[in-house]
C-alpha cells in the first residue's frame, strides 16, 4: 500500500526535517532509511534496533526526537492500538485500515470497498459527510473444534 518507492519516501521525510530545521545527521539519515523501508509498522524500540544496523550511534531520544517532529510535519502517522505501545508508517500510504492480532501483536493492512462505502452512506444518511476516519479491528485467530 505504499505509494512511493523507498527512495522517494527518504527523501520526503529529509526534506519535512530540513523544513522544520532540523539538521540530517548520520544517525537521522540511518533511521529515515529505516523508516522509508518498512513495510510494517515498527515501534521506536524496533525503528532503533533495525537503524543501528545501518549507523551504530542512533540512540533512542533521537528516534523519539525524529519520529514527533515527522509527525508534527505531517509525514509519519502514529499509530496508537490499545494495549500496545505506538507504532509508526509514513503517510504516503493510500487509505487503509488495520488489524491488529491480539494474541501476536501482529498489525496487517487491509482495504474494503464495501466497507468504505457503508461508511460513507451512514454518514450520509446522519447528515453528514466523511472528513477522516481509522478503522482497527482486533482479532483472534478462529480456534479449530
Amino acid at each position: 500500500m505504499n505509494d512511493l518507492s523507498p527512495q522517494d519516501r527518504q527523501h520526503e521525510l529529509e526534506t519535512a526535517l530540513r523544513g522544520a530545521g532540523v539538521r540530517i545527521t548520520r544517525q537521522r539519515a540511518a533511521l529515515l532509511q529505516v523508516l522509508a523501508d518498512a513495510e510494517d509498522h515498527p515501534d521506536a524500540p524496533e525503528l532503533l534496533r533495525r537503524a543501528r544496523q545501518v549507523e551504530p550511534g542512533v540512540s533512542l531520544s533521537t528516534v523519539y526526537r525524529t519520529l514527533a517532529e515527522l509527525e508534527a510535519q505531517g509525514v509519519v502517522h502514529r499509530l496508537a492500538f490499545e494495549g500496545q505501545s505506538s507504532r509508526f508508517e509514513t503517510a504516503d500510504r493510500s487509505h487503509h485500515d488495520h488489524m491488529i492480532d491480539v494474541e501476536t501483536g501482529e498489525v496487517m493492512e487491509f482495504c474494503s470497498d464495501r466497507i468504505e462505502r457503508l461508511q460513507a452512506e451512514i454518514a450520509a444518511e446522519m447528515g453528514y459527510e466523511i472528513v477522516h476516519h481509522r478503522m482497527e479491528l482486533h482479532v483472534r485467530r478462529k480456534r479449530k473444534i
